[in-house]
């Protein structure tokens, strides 16, 4: 990994320090309220635990992104600063039809700015929902996509521990892609993961029992 772009440093947590490291392609990035680097900011799609999400245009080429915006302040302790990283770890490598796709992240003193693929279909949540019903052979393509995406990163042994509709978003093709890697977590093989998470309205009943 390239050089950390995030160190926490209250004295109380000094003896474990921990850094997010970005790759080499990362960069120092110069905002406004109204851009980032080289991208203008636009309307807000999307919130989380650590910041938003806005719409992005590149100022040389008008492609569009979604750009997640992290605010440090807000990454409060050594176990947020590990999800963080590891989130950021598991964008950086994966790189699949079905995945959404990070492109660069720009760091400021404040906030990290994660670039990345804009879908403009809306999550299949909601899709489903405004549908009533998939029909067979829509809902046939949608799982085996699904089922492309998840076994790529299985291979990879990440788990994504939130499978669910609303981080599945479909781009202007109707073709999925699996977003918000916040919870997952990787595995060696032969070993399980310890820790219950994700949404247990989705979650398999072993797991919330």
């Amino acid at each position: 990994e390239a050089q950390g772009v995030y160190q926490k440093t209250t004295q109380r947590e000094s003896n474990t320090k921990t850094h997010l490291s970005t790759s080499a392609s990362s960069k120092t990035g110069h905002t406004s309220s109204s851009n980032i680097g080289h991208y203008i900011l636009g309307k807000s799609i999307g919130k989380g635990t650590f910041g938003k999400v806005k719409e992005g245009t590149h100022i040389l080429t008008g492609q569009k992104v979604a750009i997640k915006i992290l605010e440090k302040e807000k990454i409060a302790d050594s176990a947020d600063v590990e999800r963080v990283a590891r989130e950021i770890h598991i964008l950086k490598i994966i790189r699949h039809p079905h995945l959404i796709q990070l492109f660069e992240i720009i760091e400021t003193p404040k906030q990290l700015f994660l670039v990345m693929e804009y879908t403009e279909g809306g999550e299949l949540f909601n899709y489903i929902v405004a549908k009533s019903r998939l029909r067979e052979k829509e809902a046939c393509k949608f799982f085996q996509q699904i089922i492309s995406g998840v076994e790529y990163i299985h291979k990879l042994r990440i788990c994504h521990r939130d499978l669910k509709p609303e981080n599945l978003l479909l781009d202007k093709n109707k073709n999925i892609k699996l977003i918000d890697f916040g919870l997952s977590n990787t595995y060696k093989q032969g070993s399980t993961l310890k820790t219950a998470c994700g949404s247990p309205c989705y979650a398999a009943p072993e797991v919330v029992a």
